[in-house]
């Protein structure tokens, strides 16, 4: 019987690449490059496990940024160095999906230290493909943490040295110390035989992911003949001959035999036992007609809160959060404070949405709580059209200058200060916001507090403090 062998391009590719005018049948790389060997050999296993339509890669700044032009998958971009993190996250929100964080040195080793070492503590069940060429390729050539000892760059002239700028790092061996990590291996590109290595150590870290056995990485000794100034067969040489004495290859760590599949559920956040641990109550939450009676300008608030360190005003935005949380909305909370804590500026941003959120900062605010003279000078700005400013009369002197907005002025550290305790001036605010709005029901807000406060004298003390800034909104609305 006559056999014909066909070799075609693997289906998780693009049929071509149109990133730029010229020949959409080639990468962007540098002649020479290994980036295109790699995606050939990602592209094979993906096709080979039968996981392309699950399958995310995270690509970073660098040579590798632009790996959704070539990848028939799904794609994300993450900020430099932060693929691992960004990995965890679609991993944990996605457990079915098979999540490639694919890192030059310059990202993971430099910038992105603390979020590969993290994500490989934590046993992240994710792949990451890791291309080392011992230099910042894709912008001009600078000396990354992988460089070697004496290897000359455009800012080590001279040469590395140890006694300056330390020791070029071993991150297959720094991870392989680890407990969690499954898979770790160190492979190069620079002949065919260690070809032929890498493309099966790609495909057990691929499989590895699959078979939900936990963290995984391959290290990639890989050629840049642009960066070194040498030309592509000099480059395989140059791996040969000055990384593999120091970057020897082969496996650091193999526990794929004996590694018991990871349970996704048990890597998402069990909300009830949250609510049990934290001694909340069952809470029976509003059905969404109810919240009909919600005006539409008070709906979905975006939050900003600022004042004084020591002003509550970051425990406001945490006490919000918590009562969204528990209404069933989408709830983020984003602090942002100076060096200082007590007497220093602090504000936050806070969403509560029955829509998805896409981002926890808040840049158009639809509330504003300004607890001094300073966050209503800087925040009141922000306030869309319409907006409502909830000012703190007792600490602002001044008159708000917009006109297009609805203003409540509550005297919090003057009802405070006759209650006894400054420490609740943020709960006089937060009363006169829930009667303004009705965006929180009261039994939600109390059920927040109980479990914060386990003193009834304080308990009895921030609920006074509640009630007499609802009072206040109710007589001056």
């Amino acid at each position: 019987m006559d056999y014909q062998v066909f070799l075609e391009k693997p289906k998780s590719f693009y049929k071509n690449y149109p990133r730029k005018d010229g020949n959409i049948e080639v990468t962007h790389y540098c002649p020479g490059c290994g980036h295109g060997v790699v995606h050939k050999y990602i592209a094979e296993a993906l096709d080979k496990l039968g996981v392309q339509d699950r399958s995310i890669i995270v690509s970073p700044v660098g040579c590798s940024v632009f790996a959704y032009y070539y990848f028939d998958v799904g794609n994300e971009q993450a900020a430099h160095g932060r693929a691992p993190a960004l990995a965890t996250g679609i991993k944990r929100a996605q457990p079915h999906s098979i999540v490639i964080s694919y890192q030059g040195d310059g990202d993971l080793a430099a910038i992105g230290t603390a979020e590969i070492v993290h994500a490989a503590n934590r046993g992240e069940n994710i792949t990451v493909f890791f291309i080392n060429n011992a230099i910042y390729g894709m912008t001009g050539g600078q000396m990354a943490p992988t460089t070697l000892e004496g290897q000359k760059t455009s800012t080590s002239p001279l040469g590395r040295n140890p006694a300056n700028e330390g020791y070029p790092i071993r991150v297959a061996e720094l991870l392989a110390t680890l407990k969690a990590p499954t898979y770790i291996e160190r492979v190069s590109l620079h002949d065919v035989k260690h070809r032929t290595q890498a493309r099966k150590a790609i495909y057990k870290a691929l499989k590895c992911q699959v078979d939900k056995k936990g963290f995984s990485l391959v290290e990639i000794l890989s050629q840049c003949p642009t960066g070194w100034k040498v030309d592509a067969p000099q480059s395989l040489k140059w791996i040969e001959e000055k990384m593999l004495p120091y970057f020897e290859v082969g496996v650091k760590r193999d526990l794929t035999e004996d590694a018991k599949p990871i349970d996704p559920p048990a890597r998402i956040w069990d909300t009830d036992a949250i609510i049990k641990n934290l001694g909340l109550m069952e809470l029976d939450i509003r059905p969404r007609a109810a919240r009909d009676t919600i005006l539409d300008k008070y709906r979905d608030p975006r939050f900003k809160i600022a004042g004084f360190g020591g002003q509550g005003v970051l425990t406001m935005g945490i006490i919000l959060a918590g009562c969204g949380m528990l209404e069933d909305y989408n709830v983020a909370w984003l602090p942002s404070y100076g060096p200082e804590m007590r007497g220093g500026t602090a504000h936050c941003h806070v969403t509560i949405s029955e829509k998805p959120i896409g981002s926890p900062l808040v840049t158009n605010s639809t509330v504003c709580i300004a607890m001094n003279k300073p966050s209503q000078e800087k925040f009141e700005k922000e306030l869309v059209p319409g907006g409502l400013l909830i000012r703190n009369s007792s600490m602002i002197d001044i008159a708000p200058e917009r006109t297009d907005i609805e203003i409540l002025s509550i005297p919090a550290t003057e009802i405070a200060t006759d209650l006894g305790s400054l420490k609740v001036q943020n709960m006089v605010i937060l009363g006169a916001y829930l009667e303004k709005t009705n965006v929180i029901h009261p039994d939600t807000l109390e059920m927040v507090l109980r479990s914060m406060l386990k003193k009834a004298a304080l308990l009895d003390l921030n609920k006074k403090a509640i009630e007499l800034g609802r009072e206040h909104a109710r007589k001056n609305d």
